[in-house]
């Protein structure tokens, strides 16, 4: 080995890499990167009615529950020190409607969760998401038009849907339809509204994915969808498109940003927080923990260990957070142990 880039000459034997992986506590102190419940943000489903609870056949480990049992879930989420939950509704296929008009309502139901459990669990931040998909019957995160998903129209409707959220108790206002100009439209709802201090974390960098399909069943989108949402998110090719959609949704007032997928793009992450040194977050989407469950089960690989080192690289890459359905199990395992990581 040369002296270059700060090396020093020499090596073996009086260089072994390997005394500094021969106990678990040696690696973990010299652990350049370390998962703990403060890292995580965890995605759940809510749905109508009382003391339901309905597995999501995709995602094993993974349930629809009522307001009831979701406050419940959300008070365990805080107990482990994770420190933030995602809301997404089931909504009734009823009230689904091609202008996503129920997005609107105060009183739909992710605005009754998210003031439930804002009630219940003060101390636990809340992240809404604000696209039109669980509520538009055409499935889009937009509104459809002759085939087309309407841009200028759709951020109207978005911007209400923020302000309704906003109203109900919500803490993070999560644009994901990938709508141009929609969180400068929302940033500015927000603040004529008295919301000066909500925070945005816009999906700045969200990409037309075929991981997302078990989120669809969850939320009972998948049926719904016509077509496709590659004319709005973004092309799995591209990466210098990825940097102009953070710079945009900085520049229009995003707090914080997110990749999505996660892993498929560890390279979008690292250039983001590299270039924007902006909080900078990671979505395990549904496909992504699906694949290890199903790994898992049929023994295939080792579950969870398969998880860790998934949910580590997202920060290895340079996520400041990570959203994922893993969160309550991995903090589970993380009091058991009596640390604040999991370490393998």
């Amino acid at each position: 080995m040369s002296e270059r880039d700060g090396f020093p000459a020499g090596g073996f034997p009086a260089v072994r890499m390997r005394r500094n992986r021969r106990t678990g506590w040696l690696r973990r102190m010299v652990a350049e990167n370390v998962l703990t419940p403060s890292d995580f943000i965890w995605p759940c489903f809510a749905i109508e009615g009382t003391n339901v609870c309905e597995p999501v056949v995709s995602m094993p480990g993974v349930e629809r529950l009522s307001i009831d049992l979701l406050i419940k879930s959300a008070r365990h989420a805080r107990d482990l020190g994770i420190p933030c939950i995602a809301i997404f509704p089931v909504t009734p296929d009823h009230l689904k409607t091609p202008d996503g008009a129920e997005a609107t309502n105060p009183d739909n139901l992710v605005c009754r969760a998210v003031s439930a459990v804002k009630d219940a669990v003060p101390d636990l931040g809340i992240l809404c998401d604000v696209a039109l998909d669980p509520f538009n019957s055409d499935g889009h995160d937009g509104i459809v038009r002759d085939g087309v998903i309407v841009n200028d129209e759709t951020v109207d409707i978005l911007c209400r849907q923020a302000m309704v959220q906003a109203a109900a108790g919500c803490d993070i206002i999560g644009p994901s339809d990938m709508m141009d100009g929609r969180v400068a439209a929302i940033r500015q709802a927000l603040d004529a509204g008295g919301y000066q201090d909500m925070a945005i974390m816009s999906y700045a960098a969200k990409y037309a994915s075929a991981f997302y399909g078990p989120f669809r069943d969850a939320v009972g989108s998948s049926g719904a969808l016509k077509g496709d949402k590659k004319t709005y998110q973004m092309d799995p090719a591209n990466t210098d498109e990825a940097l102009r959609e953070v710079a945009l949704d900085l520049a229009e007032g995003a707090d914080m940003v997110m990749i999505k997928p996660g892993l498929p793009y560890l390279d979008i992450i690292r250039r983001v927080k590299e270039r924007f040194a902006a909080p900078t977050f990671a979505y395990h989407v549904s496909g992504e923990y699906a694949m290890i469950k199903a790994a898992d089960a049929n023994g295939w690989i080792d579950g969870d260990r398969a998880m860790y080192e998934a949910l580590i690289a997202l920060k290895r890459a340079g996520a400041d957070g990570i959203l994922t359905y893993a969160a309550i199990d991995l903090a589970e395992k993380m009091v058991a142990d009596g640390v604040s990581s999991v370490r393998r």
